[in-house]
């Protein structure tokens, strides 16, 4: 269970809820205008990407974290999310930055969805996060959203052909390279869980 962190911790996850939330709205404005697809269509369109719906979570879970007597939030759901939170930005300034180019509002936006929220929840865990309790049989929930997503991107463009990241293209690229892929990215955060796991078992003594 989610043990009572100390005020100033809960305050800082709130601040963090609160920099996604607008970092999500912003991005929101931009596409609305850039696309001039309509809002609800935009809003749509937005929950097909992981660092929106990952974000989404972080705001959910931050702002949930922010309460004392809330206890569904565990230690390692918040390792895991903090995981997904630096696997899109190391994924995103590596492979995905040269095909986005963004102005005005939706550069902070993007700023603050790759960057500024990432590096903050990961600062957030390395120094306020209950990490004691992380157990290695936790290893499997570092994969769980990832995977979750995955099937969900995937099975949604089976329906309209839209590809949300271009290393998961099954037409162009061929079903066995996205697999392999997604596969590597899969082994990829489970050793970052590994470390994880690690840091909480033993820094936090």
């Amino acid at each position: 269970m989610f043990p009572t962190l100390p005020r100033p911790a809960r305050r800082r996850a709130l601040l963090i809820a609160l920099i996604a939330w607008l970092a999500l709205l912003a991005q929101w404005v931009y596409l609305v205008d850039y696309r001039g697809t309509g809002p609800v269509a935009t809003l749509v369109e937005m929950a097909r990407f992981f660092t929106i719906l990952t974000t989404a979570l972080t705001v959910v879970t931050f702002a949930t974290v922010n309460f004392r007597k809330i206890k569904g939030v565990g230690a390692p759901w918040l390792a895991a999310l903090t995981l997904s939170e630096l696997a899109l930005a190391v994924v995103y300034h590596a492979l995905l930055t040269d095909l986005w180019n963004p102005e005005g509002i939706g550069w902070w936006a993007d700023i603050g969805l790759h960057t500024v929220v990432p590096a903050a929840v990961g600062l957030w865990w390395l120094f306020d996060a209950p990490k004691r309790a992380l157990e290695w049989a936790d290893l499997p929930i570092f994969i769980l959203w990832p995977s979750v997503y995955g099937a969900y991107a995937l099975g949604m463009a089976t329906r309209d052909a839209f590809y949300p990241y271009p290393f998961m293209d099954v037409p162009a690229l061929g079903p066995w390279a996205v697999a392999a892929t997604l596969g590597m990215l899969l082994v990829g955060l489970l050793l970052a869980g590994v470390i994880f796991i690690a840091i909480g078992r033993y820094a936090d003594r």
